[in-house]
């Protein structure tokens, strides 16, 4: 008996083992998972939208500051509201894949990691006119057998090397652009949330009015937002 759960453990355990790259970034490096653009400027992204309420300000806050970004949308809310992720598209964002429905991979079979990047592709391009090229999970979970698909279908996954923690409910705007903006760089990845549709009622609220003091926050740093 000791044999077979043995190996039942190291299985486990060489499947969730990738799931630390977002939070260990030496696993991240070890696995080739960049935390981390490759440009001069800050790349601030936006997951698990579009929102009704919180993309409409969060791009009106970019527009304001003439900022660029990426938008990491769901399939599922794509779905819902096609208008506002051609909108995303059309205001000269960067259109990336966060799959079709906000999922643990490590609660998924490989086969279900393929239909939800399939899905969730399929959904983004029929809205926008944009094949998303850039992969990020739900969480910033990945097992191994998902990041084996994900590279399989053709896209760069993708971590992030700052976030805001603005999906908790006792965030503040003025707490998130401090967290968001510790110690930022050349070549940061920012990690925010346009929507609340997995996080905390209301959460997107707090984003939309820290957005303004990060990007006073990029400027003050000679610094200047990117697509990815």
């Amino acid at each position: 008996m000791r044999l077979p759960l043995a190996l039942a453990t190291a299985t486990a355990a060489v499947w969730s083992a990738p799931a630390l790259a977002c939070h260990v970034p030496p696993v991240a490096a070890a696995l080739g998972v960049p935390r981390r653009g490759e440009g001069a400027g800050v790349a601030l992204t936006f997951d698990d939208g579009p929102h009704a309420d919180g993309t409409p300000a969060v791009l009106d806050a970019l527009q304001r500051a003439g900022a660029t970004a990426t938008f990491f949308l769901v399939g599922e809310q794509v779905r819902r509201n096609p208008r506002l992720a051609a909108e995303i598209a059309s205001a000269g964002h960067a259109i990336a894949l966060h799959g079709f429905r906000h999922r643990n991979q490590l609660r998924l079979s490989t086969g279900a990691v393929r239909s939800d990047l399939q899905r969730g592709a399929a959904a983004i391009e029929e809205a926008t006119d944009v094949s998303p090229t850039i992969y990020r999970p739900p969480y910033g979970v990945f097992s191994a057998g998902g990041l084996r698909e994900v590279r399989g279908a053709g896209y760069a996954p993708l971590l992030w090397s700052r976030w805001g923690r603005d999906w908790r409910a006792d965030a503040t705007p003025e707490g998130i652009a401090a967290k968001a903006t510790e110690d930022l760089g050349r070549g940061d990845v920012v990690l925010l949330h346009d929507a609340d549709h997995y996080s905390a009622g209301g959460s997107h609220r707090r984003t939309a009015a820290a957005l303004p003091l990060i990007l006073d926050a990029v400027a003050a740093r000679g610094l200047a937002t990117e697509r990815l």
